[in-house]
């Protein structure tokens, strides 16, 4: 037996490995079982888990309707309009803007949109109503003069709210909708005038609870009613109101509901998700795997509960697998600044693509494998021949690349006790343009680990360019170190060996230094053996820090000094003096240690 299955049979041996039955758990002691599992649908040739989405759906922004009254603080009538200016901005063309009806506060924001001709030409604005004769008089007088409305008509079809809060058969409840729907054409044939394009919206609100066949038959009697046809779209809108399944099952329903509307190619089937359960957006994007023509939600998930669905969210996720989303989230920052503003609510610091930590890696090895990525899509770029910017997209840990909604790459890696030498390197890199060679970025990283070790918390790229200028760069603010240089000049001898003749000062004293060797450094090694520095070069990079006449160049020199081992960096418009002046760099810092 071998040595190394040896090593293998004693683990196998080992009496009690970790296995399932080694892990158990124990009960929470929670009532679990007051809670009954949400059924399933009767779908077994489902085709949504196979379809891919290929181009956007229709979007609704619901912020100023949906969103806004989940707001503690409720939009004033001048957040009102930077919102709705906003969501035009970015490209929606389907708002919905209020509940007219409420009261005074939205019916005139209606209104001002309309009479300040604030509503472009191509952009629909929808209003909600209940049921009722009087609301929906009023819902449709505050639409006179929109070049194009839409009404969203609702009421509740789910079992407990037929019996608990309408206390309504089900043929009552299904005459509320077509009554309603009915009551939405007279008005809208009695107030508006030729000049407003006027759609119809209907919810079998808590569609999620509702029978299937029932939830059908109702939006069918509404239909009866409207007529769609060619030219007469009818919406109809299918909310988890209050999201209680795996998303599958939502998809099942789409499906479902999709395959057996009649009048299909003339109905608009809008997704309507919550985010109860926290899959808001996978619940959207099946539904229009399963069909769903349009999607309805709020910008960062504004809403009551834990939110609606979060458009961002899901315009992103669209533009991250090459769809367009159609919505331009270009300056993402900005359209963060302006909802918090709107909502006087704060979009957390992770949320997906907009909060301020979502591109920001603290782990030494996320960050390790950033900068390597970053580095082979440069590399990739130029051997293509095309910019960065326009290459196909692949850096790990990054799904897209932040400067495609705005942001810059000064927040990607931030430096912690957490953080490595990727990390740190790539600050230098990104800020100063300076390509750390792979041995010095370890030492440099094990200097800001003991800075963050006795200081805690985070260090930033300005804290860690003022440790790097003090570790390896004398500036005139902080001339440290044994020696300083002047200048230098060489001369080629007769065999062809470097004359190298160097004005300094050490310790203090003005001297000139001279030495021979086959280049400019070996010749300054021999140069500072006189003064009895023991110097031996083991590694040496350079690299153009700028292009043009003004150019620098960095240069890094990784040297034995006695039995000290140590990198030294020199930046120098001359490329000698910036080798010089990393040897120096190396011989002050291994003084300083003795």
């Amino acid at each position: 037996m071998t040595e190394q299955s040896s090593v293998a049979r004693a683990f196998v041996d080992r009496p009690t490995p970790i296995t399932a039955a080694t892990v158990q758990q124990k009960t929470s002691g929670m009532p679990f079982q007051r809670y009954v599992p949400f059924g399933t649908v009767d779908l077994p040739d489902r085709t949504w888990p196979s379809k891919v989405i290929t181009q956007a759906p229709r979007w609704l922004s619901t912020d100023l309707r949906d969103g806004n009254q989940a707001l503690i603080d409720p939009m004033s009538p001048a957040r009102k309009r930077k919102m709705f200016d906003l969501l035009v901005k970015l490209g929606y063309k389907e708002i919905e803007v209020g509940f007219p009806s409420s009261g005074a506060t939205d019916f005139n924001f209606v209104r001002s949109l309309i009479e300040e001709g604030a509503i472009p030409e191509d952009v629909t604005i929808s209003v909600l109503t209940q049921a009722r004769e009087d609301l929906i008089e009023r819902t449709v007088e505050s639409l006179k003069g929109a070049p194009r409305a839409t009404v969203h008509l609702y009421n509740a079809t789910s079992p407990m709210f037929r019996r608990v809060v309408f206390k309504a058969s089900k043929d009552e409840i299904k005459a509320i909708a077509t009554d309603g729907t009915r009551l939405v054409m007279e008005y809208a044939e009695k107030i508006l005038g030729d000049e407003t394009v006027f759609g119809y919206e209907y919810s079998p609100e808590i569609f999620i609870d509702t029978e299937l066949d029932y939830a059908l038959e109702v939006c069918e009697a509404v239909m009866d009613v409207w007529q769609p046809g060619e030219g007469r779209e009818i919406i109809l809108n299918l909310p988890t109101t209050v999201e209680r399944s795996t998303p599958n099952v939502y998809a099942d329903k789409i499906e479902w509901m999709s395959r057996n509307l009649s009048r299909r190619e003339f109905v608009c089937v809008s997704a309507h998700p919550h985010n109860d359960r926290g899959t808001g957006v996978a619940s959207a994007e099946l539904a229009v795997m399963a069909g769903a023509d349009r999607v309805e939600g709020c910008l960062f998930g504004q809403g009551e509960r834990t939110g609606n669905l979060d458009l961002v969210n899901v315009g992103m996720n669209l533009f991250s697998q090459g769809v367009d989303p159609m919505i331009d989230f270009s300056d993402i920052d900005e359209i963060r600044r302006t909802a918090e503003y709107c909502n006087q609510m704060p979009v957390p610091e992770r949320h997906p693509y907009a909060g301020d930590l979502v591109f920001t890696s603290f782990s030494g090895s996320h960050q390790d494998a950033i900068k390597k990525g970053f580095d082979a899509l440069e590399a990739d770029a130029a051997a293509a021949g095309v910019p960065v910017g326009e290459y196909t997209w692949g850096v790990p840990y990054l799904p897209i690349d932040p400067k495609d909604v705005g942001r810059s790459y000064e927040a990607v890696i931030r430096v912690n006790s957490q953080s490595g030498k990727g990390g740190i390197a790539y600050v230098l890199k990104n800020d100063h343009k300076l390509d750390l060679p792979r041995r010095m970025q370890i030492e440099f990283s094990k200097i800001i680990q003991a800075k963050t070790d006795a200081e805690g918390g985070e260090v930033t790229p300005a804290d860690i360019w003022s440790v790097f200028q003090d570790e390896y760069l004398p500036t005139p603010a902080n001339p440290w170190g044994r020696i300083s240089l002047s200048g230098s000049r060489s001369l080629t001898t007769e065999d062809g060996r470097d004359a190298l003749t160097t004005e300094a000062v050490v310790d203090g004293t003005p001297v000139t230094l001279t030495g021979t060797g086959n280049g400019p450094v070996s010749a300054f090694v021999h140069a500072l053996a006189s003064i009895g520095v023991d110097v031996r070069v083991l590694d040496y990079a350079e690299h153009a820090l700028s292009e043009g006449g003004d150019a620098q160049a960095a240069a890094y020199v990784e040297c034995a000094v006695g039995e000290k081992v140590l990198w030294g960096v020199g930046i120098d418009g001359n490329t000698v003096l910036a080798s010089l002046k990393a040897l120096v760099s190396a011989v002050n810092r291994a003084a300083q240690r003795d």
